[in-house]
């Protein structure tokens, strides 16, 4: 039996897919490279192509006997979902009810979703917990619910059973440096920040210094990309042992502000990483904060590297190695940690 990874050659699929390779599956991949790298491919086969190609799907799951599905495919930038709104249900909900269709025409019934803290939208309290109201402020994190949504439904109508896991900010990289983060735009917090350290940025922005938290910088909850992998390992688990569908936060349950993390990545690095303090971005709430209590007690998940300083480390050995990402070396490379 084969998992398919749609998505899987973008930042937490391509991890994912090396993780599962280590448990012993067949993985095979789909991506459209538009955001994620071919040199972070590591399959055991590779079809290039869209989620809405319904002859390609057919032709995976006609090739390959194919169990279950891991689900990353989507856009995922805030900003850009507000400005060309439809461009998101056209790729996230839309590719996603074409992937349903073939997994129901193909008797495919196992499906691990890659969600977002974005479906909560502004907290009304802290930890965040799955029954907490969901609000999404975004395009983006709207897609998201609905597929949510849209599991739902496909299992009591075709017993297409889910896990939905809403994760929070993925950090870190494989732990020697062969694989990483590199997106374009970056957007995320600790790349840019250790670009700032290599000298490819003059100097990080800090969007405002008065917020209610303890250093006046926005607090966030990081977990790494290793971890979020384990968790998608559990949650197939979870599916092939009949246990039925299920939705989880993934986070550490400790946030850590914009100052902290620069700090930390001043003592990581060893270098000066010079800052510039502006106004407040619109919408960005003073504080976000997983409780993962129930992913740890249903899936049995404890995250391996919690530690910020060990994400930004491991996030470093990338950088420092590929300073522009999956641009600066090509070839053949063994995972080791």
């Amino acid at each position: 039996m084969a998992v398919l990874v749609t998505g899987g050659a973008g930042y937490i699929g391509s991890h994912t897919v090396v993780f599962l390779k280590e448990q012993a599956e067949e993985v095979i991949l789909l991506d459209h490279l538009q955001t994620g790298h071919r040199q972070a491919v590591r399959g055991d086969a590779f079809y290039e192509g869209d989620l809405r190609d319904g002859d390609l799907l057919d032709r995976i799951f006609t090739e390959h006997d194919i169990d279950a599905v891991v689900h990353f495919a989507a856009h995922s930038l805030v900003g850009e979902s507000a400005a060309d709104p439809l461009k998101y249900y056209e790729n996230n909900l839309y590719g996603t009810l074409c992937l349903l269709r073939k997994m129901i025409r193909h008797d495919v019934n196992r499906i691990v979703f890659s969600s977002t803290a974005a479906v909560y939208g502004e907290p009304e309290r802290l930890p965040i917990r799955e029954m907490d109201p969901t609000r999404p402020t975004n395009p983006y994190g709207e897609t998201k619910r609905a597929i949510e949504k849209m599991l739902h439904w496909c299992e009591q109508a075709h017993g297409v059973q889910s896990v939905s896991l809403r994760y929070f900010n993925a950090a870190g990289a494989w732990p020697g440096g062969e694989m990483g983060e590199d997106h374009d735009p970056e957007t995320h917090l600790i790349p840019l920040v250790l670009q700032t350290a290599l000298g490819e940025r003059k100097e990080i922005a800090i969007f405002g210094d008065d917020y209610p938290t303890r250093d006046g910088t926005c607090i966030r909850d990081y977990i790494h990309v290793i971890d979020l992998a384990q968790a998608h390992a559990l949650a197939l688990d979870r599916l092939r042992r009949g246990e039925g569908s299920g939705v989880y936060n993934l986070g550490n349950g400790e946030g850590f502000s914009v100052r902290e993390v620069i700090n930390a990545a001043r003592k990581v690095t060893g270098r000066e990483i010079p800052i510039r303090v502006t106004p407040r971005r619109p919408g960005d709430p003073a504080v976000l904060v997983a409780s993962s209590d129930k992913a740890r007690s249903e899936l049995g998940w404890q995250p391996k590297y919690p530690r910020l300083e060990e994400m930004i480390d491991h996030a470093w050995n990338w950088h420092r190695s590929h300073p522009k990402g999956y641009g600066s070396r090509r070839g053949e490379w063994g995972i080791s940690r």
